[in-house]
C-alpha cells in the first residue's frame, strides 16, 4: 500500500488532518488500532478554542457542532466563596469557545472520512515506522491478522504518549521537559442539567473543584483528588457533598445533583517531546506533548500541530518549497510552550499541593484577585484560554 501521507491514530488530530489533506488534494492513509466503536465513545476533551472552532467549519466539518455545541463567552473563577466572571469577547475581541465533546468530533469527522476521505482502517496497529530520515519512510501494520507496510512520503505520528511514532526518533536527539504533579481529577459524568451556564473553576482549600457539561442535560464534574487514587474508593453520595463544599459561595447559588454514570481518574502532568520532527517523521498531539487539563489546551494543540503540517505540506505542493516543512518543529513548539505555561499557572493558582503553606495559599488567593481585579491580568487569562492563534 502506498500514499503521500501515511498518518498513526484517528483521533481528533489524525482524522482532522486527513480531512484538511483531503480538501488540498493530497491523499493520505489512517491506521487506527481501536476500532471504530472506541475511538467514537472514548471520552476525552470538552472545550474547543475559538480557532479550532474555526478550522473544523472552513474544513467542513461542523456542521453540527454549530447546531449542537455550546458556545460559551465566559468561565467563572470561584475563590473564598467569591465569584468572578471572566468575559472573553470582552476581554479578547469577541472570541469565545466551545462545548463540544471529543468523542463527537470524533464521529463527524469519521463520517467524513469513510464518505469522501481516503482510506480508514480500524484495528490496524503500527508496529514501527522505519526509514523516517529517508525520503521514503514507511509503517509497518497488522490489520486483519496479516502484517503489511503502508509506503509514504511523510508520516505524521498522531498515536498518543504510547504510540510508535516517538519511538523512531533516535535517543540521542530527543529532549524530554515534563513535570508531574502529587495529584489528579476525579470525574464524573451525571445525568443532571449542569448548574451554571458555564465552566466554573474553583479554588478551595480542600482542593480544586471543576464544573462543566456535555450537553444540557448532563453534567461533567471534577475534583482534585490525591496522585493514585481509585475512583472506586468514592461513593456517590461523598462526591456530591465533596462538589457542593468546593462550590460554596457567599450567595444561594446551588449545585443540583443527579444520578452518575461514569467515575475516572485522570493523572496530571506536564510534558514535551523536541524535536517534533525527524527526517519525514512529523510528531502531532500527546506524541510530543502533554498538558495538565485545566487549561483546557490538549485537543486544541493537536489542531494547532496538523493545521501546521497540512500548511506546510499544502505550500510545498503549491511552490516546490520546503521552507515551511523544515520549519514544522520550531513552529509548533512555540505555540506548545505558551500553551504549557498557561496550563501551569492555571493549575497552580487553582489547585492545593499536598504540602502547601499558609504563604502558598495566601498567594493563590493574591492571584486569583489579580485576575478579578485587573483588566490586564484578565484579558492574559482570556487571551490564553481562548487559544494562541494558529498562525
Amino acid at each position: 500500500m502506498r500514499t503521500t501521507v501515511g498518518i498513526i491514530g484517528a483521533g481528533p488530530a489524525g482524522l482532522l488532518l486527513a480531512r484538511l489533506l483531503h480538501n488540498a488534494g493530497i491523499d493520505s492513509v489512517v491506521l487506527e488500532s481501536r476500532d471504530r466503536a472506541y475511538v467514537e465513545q472514548r471520552q476525552r476533551a470538552g472545550i474547543l478554542e475559538q480557532g479550532t472552532v474555526d478550522v473544523l467549519r472552513a474544513a467542513g466539518a461542523a456542521e453540527r457542532m454549530d447546531r449542537e455545541g455550546l458556545r460559551h463567552d465566559g468561565i467563572e473563577l470561584r475563590y473564598a466563596r467569591k465569584r468572578h466572571r471572566v468575559d472573553f469577547p470582552a476581554l479578547t475581541g469577541g472570541r469565545s469557545v466551545m462545548v463540544y465533546a471529543q468523542t463527537e468530533v470524533c464521529k463527524d469527522l469519521i463520517a467524513l472520512q469513510l464518505k469522501e476521505g481516503g482510506p480508514l482502517l480500524f484495528e490496524a496497529e503500527a508496529l514501527a515506522v522505519e526509514g523516517a530520515d529517508t525520503t521514503g519512510p514507511s509503517v509497518r501494520f497488522r490489520h486483519e491478522g496479516r502484517e503489511s507496510v503502508l509506503e509514504c512520503d511523510y508520516v505524521v505520528g498522531c498515536d498518543g504518549f504510547w504510540g510508535v511514532a516517538r519511538q523512531a526518533v533516535p535517543a540521542p536527539l530527543s529532549r524530554v521537559f515534563e513535570r508531574t504533579y502529587p495529584f489528579g481529577w476525579l470525574g464524573i459524568l451525571a445525568d443532571v442539567p449542569p448548574s451554571h451556564d458555564e465552566l466554573v473553576y474553583a479554588r478551595h482549600d480542600r482542593g480544586f473543584a471543576l464544573l462543566s457539561m456535555r450537553s444540557p442535560s448532563v453534567s461533567r464534574l471534577y475534583l482534585q483528588v490525591p496522585d493514585g487514587t481509585d475512583a472506586e474508593s468514592w461513593g456517590d453520595e461523598e462526591i456530591w457533598a465533596e462538589l457542593e463544599r468546593r462550590f460554596e459561595t457567599e450567595d444561594d447559588w446551588r449545585l443540583e445533583r443527579g444520578p452518575i454514570t461514569q467515575k475516572s481518574v485522570t493523572p496530571m502532568r506536564s510534558y514535551v517531546h523536541e524535536p517534533m520532527r525527524y527526517g519525514r517523521l512529523f510528531l502531532a498531539g500527546d506524541a510530543a506533548h502533554i498538558v495538565p487539563p485545566t487549561g483546557a489546551k490538549g485537543l486544541n494543540l493537536a489542531v494547532g500541530d496538523v493545521v501546521t503540517f497540512a500548511r506546510a505540506l499544502t505550500h510545498q505542493k503549491e511552490t516546490g518549497s520546503a521552507q515551511l516543512l523544515d520549519a514544522y518543529s520550531e513552529t509548533c513548539l512555540r505555540r506548545v510552550w505558551q500553551a504549557e505555561r498557561f496550563s501551569y499557572d492555571m493549575t497552580t493558582m487553582l489547585h492545593r499541593a499536598p504540602d502547601a503553606t499558609a504563604f502558598e495559599d495566601r498567594l493563590q488567593l493574591a492571584r486569583l484577585e489579580r485576575v478579578a481585579s485587573s483588566r490586564a491580568a484578565g484579558t492574559d487569562l482570556a487571551e490564553g484560554y481562548t487559544g494562541f492563534p494558529l498562525d
